[in-house]
């Protein structure tokens, strides 16, 4: 697990352009564990349907 991180950590960097800055690499870290953490929900069955997505976005609005 610990070396897998690495090379996903190493990926991360080495995708981002040379002018990169350290928030740059924070948002994609951020954004990356986001949505390992999305797909771990979905494969447990914690998902939410599209419609009560809907409901809610026009709750907001």
């Amino acid at each position: 697990m610990a070396a897998a991180f690495k090379q996903q950590a190493h990926q991360l960097v080495d995708d981002l352009p040379d002018e990169a800055s350290w928030e740059d690499l924070i948002y994609q870290a951020a954004l990356h564990r986001a949505i390992e953490k999305g797909i771990e929900q979905a494969d447990a069955g914690q998902l939410i349907a599209a419609e009560d997505v809907l409901r809610q976005l026009e709750l907001a609005a």
